[in-house]
């Protein structure tokens, strides 16, 4: 990695790490489309598991599904589970 130059450090400014305006914000992290007071992340739950897999059979991150993450790890596990089962592609 190249050494910062003085020339680098004038253009971050004072503050390091600025995001422009203090009026432009993040959107806001998307809803989990599950209701997670039963335990539906279960390996046979294949029609679930279809929402948070992409056409190629790629889990999607925790940016897109909106999961915390536990249940995201929990989401892994059993879709790896199903896709040993031959369930899931």
């Amino acid at each position: 990695m190249p050494r910062r130059t003085h020339l680098d450090k004038d253009r971050r400014g004072r503050g390091g790490r600025r995001r422009g305006s203090m009026s432009e914000s993040r959107s806001p992290r998307p809803k989990p489309k599950i209701d997670f007071t039963i335990d539906v992340l279960d390996f046979k739950n294949v029609s679930l598991f279809r929402q948070f897999v992409t056409d190629q059979g790629r889990l999607l991150p925790r940016k897109y599904t909106g999961l915390p993450a536990h249940y995201q790890r929990r989401l892994g596990r059993a879709v790896k589970r199903s896709r040993q089962m031959l369930l899931v592609k």
